[in-house]
Order: C-alpha cells, then sequence, then structure tokens
C-alpha cells in the first residue's frame, strides 16, 4: 500500500487542521465526463460496474480530467438488490427497473443475505485495481446505499418521487418490512466490511430517499439501521452518512458515530452547524443545478458557500449527483475554486 500523497479528506474526517478544505463531487466518475461516454458507447450499465478494469477506468477519470481531492469507487448502490437475489436492469436515461419486486411475505423466500465474496468478488477485485492505479495520489471512497433507500426499489420495483408503495409496505406490513431492511442492513455490513479490506480509505451512506419519511419514520425505517451499520464500521473506517432531505434528523444522525454528514443545499450551513454540533464534519452543500450557471457565477457562489461553512470541519461537495449536462469546465471551476479558498 502506497501512502497518501494526499490525505487532507482523511484528516478532516479526523478533525485535524488542513492547509485547505478537501472537495470531490458525488457522481463524479460517469455521466458528464466525454471520456466515460466513450465507455458508455460500448458497454451495458452492469458490464461497466462488473469488469475491474472498466470500473477502475472511470473511477480515476475525474481525479486526473477535474483534479479532485478524492475518488469514488464507481458502482451502483443497487448491486446489493441483485446480490440478494432480484434482478435489477438499469435502462439509459430511464433509471432503474426490477421486475419482480417484493409486495408479500411470501416474495421474501426470494430474497438472501448473500456470500459477498461469491456475489460482490467484481467490486473488491475493482477497489484492489484501483488503489493500485492511484498509487497514493487520493484516498478512494467505497460506499453502498441505506436499507430504507434500497428498500424503496426493492418494493417499488423502479425509481419514483415519491415511494408510495414502498411507505405502504412499511405501514401495512411492518413484520416484513423490518425482515427485509435488517436482511439489506446485514448484507450492507459485510459488503462496506470487505470494501475496506480491500483498500477502500473512506465508506459513505447513501440515503437517497431518506428524505421522504417524517422524523419518526426516519428513526424507526431508516436511521435505526444506518446506526448498525456506522456502528460495525467506524472503528474500521471513517464512514460519512448522507440522507438527502433528512435534516431535520441532522442531530441524530451526528450522535450515531458516523465521521461526517452530507447535507443537501436546502439547508444553510450555520443551521446545519448548529443542529451537527461544532465537532462534526460537514459535507456538502452546493446545489448541482449550479454548475449550470456561467463560471464567474459558480466561482462567486462556490465562495459564498465556502465563507458559510467558514472553512472548519468542512469537506466541499455537491448536495446531490453531478448532472450530465454539466459542462467539464464548470466541474472544474467547482473544484479549483475550493481549492483556491482561504478562510477571511
Amino acid at each position: 500500500m502506497s501512502l497518501l500523497k494526499n490525505d487532507l479528506l482523511l484528516r478532516t474526517l479526523r478533525g485535524e487542521k488542513t492547509e485547505r478544505v478537501p472537495v470531490w463531487m458525488m457522481r463524479q466518475a460517469g455521466r458528464y465526463l466525454p471520456e466515460y461516454l466513450v465507455i458508455r458507447e460500448k458497454y451495458g450499465f452492469f458490464e461497466r460496474c462488473q469488469t475491474p478494469e472498466l470500473a477502475c477506468a472511470i473511477t480515476i477519470q475525474p481525479v486526473d480530467i477535474v483534479g479532485v481531492d478524492a475518488a469514488i469507487l464507481f458502482s451502483d448502490i443497487l448491486v446489493v438488490p441483485q446480490a440478494m437475489g432480484l434482478e435489477v436492469q438499469l435502462i439509459e436515461s430511464k433509471g432503474p427497473f426490477l421486475p419482480d419486486p417484493i409486495k408479500t411475505a411470501a416474495d421474501m423466500s426470494r430474497v438472501i443475505v448473500p456470500d459477498v465474496e461469491e456475489t460482490l468478488g467484481y467490486v473488491f477485485d475493482a477497489i484492489k485495481m484501483i488503489k493500485r492505479e492511484l498509487d497514493g495520489r487520493v484516498p478512494l471512497i467505497g460506499f453502498a446505499g441505506a436499507p430504507w433507500t434500497l428498500l424503496c426499489y426493492m418494493v417499488q420495483g423502479k425509481g419514483s418521487k415519491t415511494f408510495d408503495e414502498a411507505k405502504a409496505f412499511c405501514y401495512q406490513q411492518p413484520v416484513v418490512a423490518h425482515q427485509l431492511l435488517q436482511m439489506i442492513t446485514d448484507t450492507t455490513i459485510s459488503y462496506l466490511r470487505k470494501q475496506a479490506e480491500a483498500g477502500a480509505d473512506v465508506v459513505q451512506v447513501f440515503d437517497s430517499w431518506g428524505g421522504l419519511l417524517g422524523p419518526e419514520d426516519f428513526e424507526n425505517l431508516s436511521l435505526k439501521y444506518i446506526r448498525q451499520i456506522v456502528t460495525a464500521l467506524k472503528d474500521i473506517v471513517p464512514v460519512i452518512v448522507f440522507a438527502k432531505g433528512a435534516w431535520q434528523s441532522i442531530p441524530e444522525m451526528a450522535a450515531t458515530g458516523a465521521h461526517g454528514l452530507g447535507i443537501d443545499w436546502c439547508i444553510r450551513p450555520e443551521t446545519a452547524r448548529r443542529m451537527a454540533g461544532e465537532n462534526m464534519v460537514l459535507q456538502g452543500n452546493f446545489d448541482p443545478a449550479k454548475l449550470l450557471s456561467p463560471i464567474p457565477v459558480i466561482e462567486k457562489e462556490v465562495t459564498a458557500m465556502l465563507d458559510a461553512f467558514g472553512g472548519h470541519r468542512h469537506i466541499a461537495n455537491l448536495g446531490h449527483g453531478i448532472l450530465p449536462n454539466v459542462p467539464v469546465a464548470h466541474a472544474k471551476a467547482f473544484v479549483d475554486t475550493v481549492k483556491n479558498w482561504r478562510p477571511r
């Protein structure tokens, strides 16, 4: 293992003082990069995820092209439902489709807690290859979807803005819902453990649909399970929790023992800081759509965001994934503005 030449992200997550704020972008490996589109033309989505050489090349592209301070594994949160026995299709520009979703207790006979080495070995192979190729230039972030978000897809069978069917399933069949959430949690813990063993320097748990739940439901259907994941991993590898839209539960998320909390653009940095406490590392929270503004506007807005966080225990990032139509020069302007910023 080569020593990290750029360990800004890790030092920030440990609460150490750093010479500048580290920066990376969610979904930075992929769809807005012309170099990625060339690979996408030739290979199907899961083929890209399951071929370590391709996943490695795609993961490293933004480090070379945009100059971010961390690489994030190119993969998908839905490789876990796949490993658990469900068929998952990814239809370009349409999103995920699971032809046989879980609707009843009887459907649970199709769901397994897999041996992750057997079902997800390609991810660990990719991580080892990426670590070799990166050669210590920047840390590598591994990730998984939060159990609630994965349940949403496993029950609804496709993307949705509201996931009403997934919610109805939890309200009408709570025993089955919690059984499924626990199986996803157990799988995710072994999956992230193995990612860390393979060389991931940090892991992030994505709860993309956490914001669809009220505070009590968020505790009961999401945070209860995220807490188990954080507890199992926090002494092995730094953990960042990102529950989009669930900012009402920041104090509870901060209490899990996670090293960092991702926040979206719908909450002010000062408010998030007050809710999370002085010692919590906050990650975010630039609106990805703002990267479509002219470059001088991006520079001004990014500076305003950084000023609001004050350079204190902050990882600069977007409040959600980068959009496919963002020009590379605009992504680069975001990264460069962060790199050049210093607290006033």
